[in-house]
């Protein structure tokens, strides 16, 4: 699980992400890095729209790229913020499409 200073929390830094962040899509995401001039910890959010599925199937990928990211942490930049925007596709994906899909992107963006 990400701890918490792991995670975006505001929509202000979402938006920062997104609209500075380096761009890599995915088959089943896009994935913004924004490299902050901060040196803390590298941050995580996710975006998981509603035409992607169900609470239940929403929750389901975000869980499961929560854990990508867990295992991904010491890949990433320090003071980088990670924004994972979700496609519908994800919906039928297994978990080692999204960690290919994930891995793939934070290995371009954030090394």
């Amino acid at each position: 699980m990400l701890a918490r200073s792991n995670r975006l929390t505001r929509g202000a830094e979402y938006k920062a992400a997104v609209r500075r962040g380096r761009r890599c899509a995915g088959k089943h995401t896009v994935t913004y890095v924004n490299r902050a001039e901060t040196s803390g910890p590298a941050r995580f959010g996710f975006i998981v729209n509603r035409q992607v599925g169900g609470a239940v199937v929403r929750n389901t990928i975000r869980r499961r790229l929560k854990a990508v990211c867990f295992e991904s942490l010491d890949s990433v930049a320090a003071g980088s913020d990670v924004v994972i925007r979700v496609l519908p596709s994800a919906a039928n994906a297994t978990f080692a499409d999204l960690r290919d899909d994930v891995v793939r992107c934070l290995a371009r963006r954030a090394a």
